[in-house]
């Protein structure tokens, strides 16, 4: 396969994708903010917490 081959080849699959992909609704969008707040929150407490342990352990 060469070059041109290939590079159109990705041009289909990136059509593709974009023609089944949809912009997020309201509800939809809000959800997704939610969730990766949670997780940056969660993760930002556990390195918290591993900092507090190594502090209390003289590392």
């Amino acid at each position: 396969m060469n070059l041109k081959e290939s590079t159109l080849r990705f041009i289909k699959q990136c059509r593709r994708v974009l023609h089944v992909s949809k912009k997020p609704d309201k509800v939809e969008y809000i959800n997704v903010a939610k969730i990766t707040g949670l997780g940056i929150i969660v993760i930002g407490i556990i390195g918290f917490i591993i900092s507090i342990i190594a502090q209390l352990l003289g590392a």
